[in-house]
């Protein structure tokens, strides 16, 4: 009991500084610093900044109830009306994760999801790379459209149910790699797959809020543009990580051969497929469909108009009209009866499911970045970057990625991204850089966090297996923080530069 005594101990005290560290940052800022008379406004909100990054870095309250700080002291500061914040924390991009993860929530309710996984890793042969590389398929398909932690926890099982299996018929010293490798790449994979699409991961909402909040004149990033570059950079990376768990980090005996039986009589326990299952599917897709050809759809040659045009105000439609709507049905389609009473494919109580606390922790993100611009506090760092204009493009991408890439190792990926995009939107007004070049690819830099435990849920769930050491997640994970901070810079010379 010691040691988890300890350990408490250790963490309450790492708490309670963080605590009394952010007020110190708070009250320093609003006493000491002067941004001149012009940028008052500019000086409070900075100091709300830095309280809320301390305590998002430190957690010693909940990360939703640090995001309530704008609703309480912008108003009381004099910075927004309270009227003109409290909006920030329920927008369309807001919508756009609820009604997404709803459609997550009738996934695993009916264990759609888990036989998607179960059908693509049959799909490869039995050998421990074949294997593996159906398992990063899977994870990766199936974290494209759900949470990459609900993704791995429902994939974990699966794989230490093949290792538990491998193990007995060749021993744990002759599969510890396999193991290993196994774990690396459902962790990996899951965080791989959240980049490809606007709600397969946080940060990606975040940047496309922020860049609104920042641009308002600037069309929002939709749904079928984020795929253009998304998928890219998230199928060349699975394929890259693929090849340094197998062929570089861990190295295979050619005689073990796995047996598909073990994944065939997994997928036969959840036995024929069911309606709810099949009506889930057809939601599923459908959304997909309606998400990728909301609106024109440019391939060069010619132009796939969008179906949102056939609507009196095309532009009032955004892909969380599409999201919410499809959410909806899912409570519309009825599965059965009992007691006189219809049941549906979600029911009310398949609500309370949804996070409802990273909610709040998107509204204050998008709180403190419309303090940012409101207060004039944008400008003004834009002003003080400015003299990065001389680098080139290029050695700034490397720079802000480096940094970006190597930071989300130790905090919350949302609250960076959080923290980071409105001063890289300063910097690129200031210096007169497409904000795209600079926002996107750190936006991406956020969740190629392969090297920590904490650096990602995904990482920190199969660490838990006990099949791992931190030594094991590092010496792969760095190279694969490299690889990923060259993908990254390269798909923006190809997109953006």
């Amino acid at each position: 009991m010691k040691p988890v005594k300890n350990f408490s101990l250790d963490t309450f005290t790492i708490k309670s500084i963080g605590f009394f560290l952010g007020i110190f940052f708070f009250v320093a800022i609003w006493i000491f610093v002067d941004f001149s008379p012009q940028y008052y406004n500019a000086k409070l909100v900075s100091a709300v900044a830095a309280l809320m990054a301390t305590w998002w870095i430190f957690e010693p309250v909940p990360l939703a109830a640090t995001s309530l700080i704008p609703l309480i002291l912008f108003p009381m500061l004099g910075i927004v009306s309270a009227s003109d914040v409290a909006p920030e924390y329920m927008n369309s991009t807001i919508m756009l994760f609820v009604g997404g993860f709803i459609i997550a929530i009738a996934m695993e309710k009916w264990n759609l999801h888990k036989r998607i996984a179960l059908s693509v890793i049959l799909l490869f042969g039995n050998s421990p790379s074949k294997i593996i590389f159906g398992f990063m398929v899977a994870s990766g398909f199936i974290s494209m459209w759900i949470s990459n932690t609900a993704t791995c926890l429902m994939v974990l099982p699966i794989g230490l149910s093949i290792i538990y299996k491998v193990e007995n018929e060749f021993g744990k010293e002759n599969t510890k790699d396999f193991s290993k490798s196994l774990m690396l790449a459902i962790a990996y994979s899951c965080t791989i797959g959240g980049i490809a699409t606007l709600i397969g991961t946080p940060p990606n909402l975040i940047f496309q809020r922020m860049y609104k909040i920042n641009f308002p004149n600037e069309p929002m990033i939709k749904f079928s543009e984020w795929m253009v570059f998304g998928v890219p950079l998230a199928v060349v990376m699975m394929i890259v990580t693929w090849l340094i768990l197998t062929k570089v980090v861990y190295r295979f005996d050619s005689g073990l051969v796995l047996n598909k039986n073990i994944i065939r009589d997994e997928k036969n326990k959840l036995g024929e497929m069911t309606y709810e299952e099949k009506g889930v599917l057809v939601v599923f897709f459908v959304t997909a469909i309606l998400w990728i050809f909301r609106s024109d759809l440019d391939l060069g040659s010619f132009t796939i108009p969008g179906w949102s045009g056939l609507f009196p105000s095309m532009a009032f439609i955004d892909d969380s009209t599409v999201a919410i709507f499809m959410a909806l049905i899912l409570f519309l389609i009825p599965c059965g009866s009992n007691s006189n009473k219809f049941y549906f494919l979600l029911q009310h109580d398949d609500i309370a499911k949804v996070p409802w606390d990273i909610v709040l922790l998107f509204g204050g993100g998008f709180a403190l970045a419309d303090g940012f611009v409101k207060s004039g506090l944008s400008k003004l760092i834009g002003q003080e970057f400015s003299g990065l204009s001389g680098l080139p493009i290029i050695l700034l991408l490397v720079i802000i990625c480096t940094i970006v890439v190597f930071t989300s190792e130790l905090t919350s990926n949302s609250a960076q991204t959080t923290v980071i995009l409105p001063v890289l939107a300063s910097l690129a007004i200031e210096t007169g850089i497409d904000p795209l070049t600079l926002m996107i690819p750190a936006t991406f830099s956020v969740s190629l966090a392969f090297m920590m435990p904490v650096g990602t849920p995904p990482n920190a769930i199969v660490f838990g297996s006990h099949k791992l050491s931190v030594w094991d997640m590092v010496k792969a994970g760095f190279l694969l923080n490299i690889i990923g901070i060259i993908l990254v810079i390269l798909l923006s010379k190809i997109f953006f530069v």
